[in-house]
């Protein structure tokens, strides 16, 4: 493990004040410490809160485990993120890099860039949420003179439909979800939806 964060916490606790003094320093490096295990400790416990509600979610839907290990993945990984970026802006490490204004940058232009994924996988998970498709619902998708076939699977980002010729069509979760779906084997499921 390196020593730098930790120099880099010595030296933003001492530079912080006026005064350099050993009680004064050893207070704002206390103060540091405090503020980054409140942050991390926050970071963690609504992490794993959102983790476990999103789980419940896909798990009441009938999401296959492919899924919810991608959302796990997801979920550790924007942890991750917002980890680093706290630990950064409260030790003052951020100051040292002016390439952190470039990183902001690269992350719009990869948010744009993965602005369908994430719609696609939005989509996916409120689908499965409001129950509106299951393995192995009959779904006519485009209205009346839409597709219609059998859910064979369903992932974060796509809705595959096993046709009645044995095609397969692979259906993005957000164009699904912009429908028009009929859904011919789930309505007792959608009834309770709809009086509730």
């Amino acid at each position: 493990m390196s020593l730098l964060p930790i120099g880099v916490l010595l030296q933003v606790a001492t530079n912080s004040t006026t005064t350099v003094g050993a009680p004064s320093g050893g207070r704002q490096l206390l103060v540091v410490l405090a503020e980054l295990t409140v942050s991390l400790g926050t970071i963690v416990v609504v992490g794993t809160l959102l983790t476990r509600f999103i789980h419940g979610i896909l798990r009441r839907a009938g999401a296959p485990q492919q899924v919810v290990s991608s959302v796990t993945e997801l979920m550790g990984v924007m942890m991750l993120l917002a980890g680093v970026g706290v630990v950064s802006t409260i030790s003052g490490l951020s100051s040292y890099f002016t390439a952190l204004t470039i990183s902001g940058i690269a992350g719009l232009a990869a948010s744009l860039a993965l602005q369908t994924t994430l719609s696609n996988i939005i989509s996916g998970i409120l689908m499965l949420h409001d129950g509106v498709l299951h393995i192995g619902d009959d779904l006519q998708y485009g209205g009346p003179g839409g597709m219609r076939g059998v859910v064979v699977r369903v992932s974060l980002r796509t809705t595959w439909l096993r046709l009645a010729d044995g095609t397969v069509a692979v259906i993005g979760n957000s164009n699904l979800a912009a429908g028009p779906i009929l859904n011919y084997s789930a309505r007792a499921r959608l009834e309770k939806k709809l009086q509730a």
